[in-house]
């Protein structure tokens, strides 16, 4: 009898160094999910949520699921993140445009989907806080990655399938959501020339440094055709003198 309420003991127990690891993760876990809702711009968003989910991964490596922390790094983090990231760096999204709902109560949904998930999650861990939980030892008694299949394709088939229709679900929503409607019709190239020498400003790039002069460097002063020399073609700061070659 003394043995049994060891081991239960044991089993609902854990050790300094997991506790101090969870704690440690869990701050840098909640520190990136707030900065993924208070970020100023969608790129450092996205930095955040990696930042979250990498430290959920040292997490699952600290309860020996291995399967899953590296799973978590590679598929979520490495590619899904990234590929967010990179779409997000190319396409662009504007804090303003945060503010205009592309799609109409979707502020409303996600408030709703937030408060839902949250009494889920409230009612699993009270679930377990109750009921017990199964010790590592007996969960990855016959592998992890195998106790892991088992459980996906055979209990948790259902809830598999749904997850997997919520993660495309969410692929088609970043593209909503990323999409810009275009009000106007494009312009043509010629418009753009024209409204491009409209200004009054330089059209054309700046002229290198050293082009027709006697020394070709960085502070050298372009000569034009006529022998003159072309003061954009130094930035300021480098200029030295006015001696025309910018030379010491």
């Amino acid at each position: 009898m003394t043995i049994t309420l060891l081991a239960a003991e044991t089993l609902t127990r854990t050790s300094t160094p997991e506790t101090i690891a969870f704690w440690i993760l869990a701050v840098i876990a909640v520190t990136g999910a707030i900065g993924v809702v208070a970020a100023p711009k969608a790129v450092y968003s996205a930095i955040f949520l990696a930042t979250t989910m990498i430290a959920l991964a040292m997490v699952y490596v600290a309860q020996d699921a291995l399967f899953l922390g590296v799973v978590q790094v590679v598929v979520y983090t490495g590619a899904v993140m990234m590929l967010f990231l990179f779409v997000l760096m190319l396409v662009g999204v504007d804090s303003s445009e945060s503010l205009v709902e592309t799609i109409r109560g979707q502020r409303v949904a996600a408030i709703v989907a937030g408060l839902g998930f949250g009494v889920l999650l409230i009612a699993g861990i009270g679930n377990i806080a109750t009921t017990g939980f199964v010790g590592l030892a007996e969960a990855n008694a016959g592998g992890n990655v195998q106790g892991l299949a088992t459980l996906i394709f055979t209990r948790d088939l259902w809830a598999f399938e749904l997850t997997s229709a919520l993660l495309i679900t969410a692929a088609l929503g970043a593209m909503v959501l990323a999409h810009r409607e275009r009000f106007e019709r494009r312009k043509t190239q010629r418009e753009l020339v024209v409204e491009r020498f409209q200004t009054g400003a330089r059209a054309t790039p700046l002229p290198s440094p050293g082009v027709f002069a006697r020394h070709n460097a960085v502070n050298t002063l372009a000569r034009l055709p006529d022998g003159t020399d072309e003061e954009s073609s130094v930035s300021t700061i480098l200029r030295t003198n006015g001696n025309g070659d910018g030379q010491r």
